[in-house]
């Protein structure tokens, strides 16, 4: 019996329907170019994802197209990466803001860090500074928490990039540390604190090293110390401040995330290439200038670290009280 002529085409349809997608999936990654979310504008961030990606893009044969999705500390972005269709055709850049200190000040945020994003690799870490003006009498960190200490609560004002931020968060743990209480001011970003430094409108500020350093140089600021535990090769100079106040650690960190549910082959390839593209001297190189350590870690061990950084934090602003809306 002979199936009519339409009959037949529509099978035909069909046919070619379930095909199709078959054939999508069996086509080796990656066959497209790469979405990379930033969750900030310009700035380290954003220089960090644009010179690895690039690297990466190289040996992977596919663009990496950078898209900034800023806005509420980086919640915006992170939440359009963890909504994403988990293909390994969109990742993100995380930070210590966006994946490590919101899920403890935002009540309400709209992904889960440990549920909703594959760990791909820590990126890099930068300490941060704590810097003072020229007019402050204090030259190192143990005159300086003296200097503290003799003056009423909240007397001193400190500065940073924004509330809940890792600086502002650096600031909150120093105080707690060395039992003073410093008033914090958010400003808009760096370029208004180093101005409010430089003209001697501000006393202290907690920045990136990044920011400070040149100025430092110039010895038109001073910086008292760094923020890791060691003190840094971009200033082996500067001591850092955990040689006055033991245990005193903040650093800066990116790191590069899909979104859950991403097939494990991609999230390995992914490591492979952003650490092979981090041991290159145009990233290399670079992030020595900015004072950034690159990392490179395994998958596991910075989903480890992420969690580790999570609940740290989460203990130093719930200590503190701070939360946002």
């Amino acid at each position: 019996m002979r199936l009519p002529v339409r009959r037949l085409v529509l099978a035909a349809a069909l046919g070619l329907a379930v095909a199709a997608p078959a054939a999508a999936q069996t086509r080796p990654w990656p066959s497209q170019p790469i979405r990379v979310i930033v969750p900030f504008a310009a700035g380290t961030s954003d220089t960090v994802a644009r010179l690895v990606t690039g690297e990466m893009a190289k040996t992977l044969g596919q663009p990496f197209v950078i898209e900034n999705r800023p806005g509420a500390g980086g919640n915006i972005g992170a939440e359009a990466c963890a909504r994403a269709t988990p293909d390994g055709y969109t990742i993100c850049l995380g930070t210590i803001s966006s994946h490590a200190i919101n899920p403890a000040i935002y009540p309400r945020l709209p992904y889960d860090v440990a549920r909703d994003f594959a760990p791909i690799t820590q990126l890099a870490a930068q300490p941060n500074a704590i810097a003072v003006a020229n007019n402050v009498p204090a030259q190192n960190v143990a005159e300086f928490v003296a200097m503290l200490r003799a003056r009423p609560p909240r007397d001193v004002a400190f500065a940073t990039s924004g509330v809940g931020t890792s600086v502002h968060l650096a600031g909150t743990l120093f105080g707690q540390l060395t039992g003073t209480e410093l008033e914090h001011v958010p400003y808009r970003g760096s370029a208004q604190i180093v101005t409010a430094l430089l003209g001697g409108d501000l006393a202290v500020a907690f920045d990136n090293l990044s920011s400070v350093l040149p100025f430092h140089r110039e010895g038109k600021l001073r910086i008292l110390g760094v923020t890791s535990l060691q003190r840094t090769p971009a200033a082996p100079e500067i001591p850092a401040v955990a040689e006055a106040v033991p245990g005193f650690e903040s650093l800066s960190w990116h790191g590069l995330f899909a979104p859950a549910r991403v097939p494990p082959e991609i999230v390995q390839r992914l490591q492979r290439e952003a650490a092979a593209a981090l041991a290159t001297p145009t990233v290399s190189t670079r992030f020595r200038e900015l004072g950034i350590t690159p990392v490179g870690s395994a998958s596991e061990e910075f989903g480890r670290f992420v969690a580790s950084e999570t609940q740290r934090w989460g203990e130093v602003a719930r200590r503190a009280q701070i939360r946002l809306d």
